[in-house]
């Protein structure tokens, strides 16, 4: 049955016949393409280049164009160092891009669009990696964009002086801002790719699942999609409840601020790399008296609140959602860092660290009673408190809202995964979602011709064929695919995508039930420690 999944949902939407010839038209002037069968776009502007005086200022309009832009080469990454995801060669400010892949045979056949927001964990990534590229998915009937938005200090530093210029009493949040600026492009010129702008699915991994968390409690955001799709997204747990933090490490923006120094103008004189320099040097973090972090904060604009009592208090887009983890979140990141539960006592001292009273709880439900049993256990926690139990708790907060969502699970060992032990590591289900086996993932090198077997590839056929049904349709069921239960709390059922794709329940309900609680508490506290100051 499953070798049939991806023909039956590509018939079901297969574009009408006839020809979308030639140049399409945008708002800011034509783009000339590649491909016939499956036209591809790359390196649209949909916003003007952030550097110079738009340094750290919201994504300005593009300056529109003469004749027929060639759209046929990727835009440059946005700026970052090298890190897990490889380098970058082709780097610059002038980096907010957008790339369409689209089976429209004519404009305005309102075929539903998907939007992918890369990963990175919002220092890392660019939308022309080869395992986003979305000519497979396009050829099941959908118009596939992938985006660019700014990273790091460009796109997530906040500071006293950039509040104070900015209209909306804000800074930070930029590279959310350019996200909410392609989608908004979308909505006005999606249309003239074979698009429909009223069915716009966000998906996205990783940092870009987090993004996708977030922008369900945007208000700038607000009826620019209808469904999302979060894979392994992060960071609604955590508690932030004013925008002089950041939104993992709690650094203090006003000492940043003091740091970098208190004139824009010569902030924004600086070049490229001195910025880059300047973002990870050992005397920043030292002066802030942490590491100097660059990720989504709580501004009162972007994001208005902590997005977990957004979550809790229902402020919250009601659009569908389907959402999941993989069963192996945190080896990735242990690989990363070697330092994390590299002994027994290290595990346990940051235990203690970490959650304080909850330490001896956390260490019964993440056992540990040796150093080669530490490294595990503390792989284990990671990928739940980081991935597992803020996809749960987003779940069960859209099902309150009334939305209906769908839960996921991907556990599949591939030959790729598998000599390193990784298991099904984070971002592992990437190239199944994107019918791209054969390309590199991340950093590494692109996988043998023996990496993936036939269950892979009917996996991969199945994945990529649900992910275009709920974006069709709002719902992964359909003629051929798996039997998909709708999300609820009660059973907490979910569908398993492994050596065999089957409906399950309850991943790790104990563990998750005690971080559920965990974590409200810290939340409860931390509210109450701001009401006293």
């Amino acid at each position: 049955m499953l070798r049939h999944v991806a023909l039956v949902v590509a018939l079901q939407f297969l574009p009408a016949a006839g020809a979308l010839e030639g140049p399409v038209k945008t708002e800011s002037g034509l783009v000339a393409g590649t491909g016939q069968e499956v036209r591809v776009f790359k390196g649209i502007p949909y916003a003007a280049p952030p550097a110079g005086d738009l340094r750290w200022k919201p994504p300005q309009a593009p300056r529109p164009w003469q004749g027929a832009r060639q759209a046929t080469e990727f835009g440059p990454a946005c700026p970052q160092a090298p890190g897990p995801l490889g380098k970058f060669p082709n780097q610059s400010e002038d980096c907010l891009t957008l790339n369409v892949w689209t089976p429209s045979k004519k404009a305005g056949q309102r075929l539903p669009v998907m939007v992918w927001i890369h990963g990175g964990g919002f220092t890392q990534g660019a939308s022309s990696q080869p395992v986003y590229s979305g000519e497979s998915l396009a050829r099941q009937g959908v118009v596939v964009v992938t985006i660019n938005y700014r990273l790091g200090i460009f796109g997530f530093l906040a500071h006293p002086r950039l509040t104070t210029e900015s209209r909306h009493r804000s800074s930070g949040n930029y590279g959310l801002l350019d996200q909410i600026a392609a989608l908004q492009w979308v909505q006005r010129n999606i249309a003239a790719f074979g698009g429909d702008p009223k069915r716009v699915t966000i998906f996205g991994e990783s940092a870009g699942g987090a993004s996708v968390f977030l922008l369900l409690v945007c208000p700038p955001a607000k009826g620019l999609f209808q469904r999302a799709i979060s894979e392994s997204g992060t960071g609604v747990s955590v508690s932030i409840r004013h925008r002089s933090e950041t939104w993992y490490s709690y650094t203090p923006m006003e000492k940043l601020g003091q740091a970098l120094g208190e004139d824009l103008t010569a902030l924004r004189a600086k070049t490229t790399a001195e910025m880059l320099a300047l973002a990870r040097s050992p005397g920043l973090d030292k002066s802030v008296g942490e590491s100097a972090d660059y990720r989504p904060i709580v501004d009162g604009f972007v994001v208005p609140d902590d997005p977990g009592e957004l979550l809790e208090a229902g402020r919250v887009h009601k659009v569908l959602l389907l959402a999941g983890t993989n069963a192996d979140e945190g080896t990735l990141f242990m690989l990363i860092d070697p330092s994390q539960g590299k002994t027994l006592a290290a595990y346990r001292e940051d235990l203690k660290r970490r959650y304080g009273v909850s330490a001896d709880r956390l260490l019964a439900l993440y056992p540990a009673s040796n150093d080669a049993e530490a490294r595990p256990a503390a792989s284990r926690l990671l990928g739940d408190t980081r991935f597992l139990h803020p996809t749960r708790s987003v779940l069960r907060a859209m099902v309150r809202k009334g939305a209906k969502t769908y839960a996921y699970h991907f556990t599949r060992v591939s030959r790729v995964s598998g000599p390193l032990r990784l298991g099904a590591f984070h971002g592992a289900e990437i190239p199944y979602v994107f019918g791209n086996l054969s390309v590199p993932l991340f950093g590494a090198q692109a996988p043998g011709p023996n990496a993936y077997d036939d269950r892979d590839r009917a996996l991969s056929r199945e994945m990529s064929a649900v992910w275009v049904r709920f974006a069709a349709t709002g719902d992964p069921n359909g003629p051929g695919l798996p039997v998909w239960p709708a999300y609820k709390a009660a059973t907490d059922q979910y569908l398993e995508f492994g050596d065999t794709t089957q409906v399950r329940s309850g991943i790790r309900a104990k563990e998750l039930d005690f971080l559920a609680e965990m974590f409200a508490r810290m939340r409860a506290a931390r509210r109450q420690a701001s009401q006293r100051q």
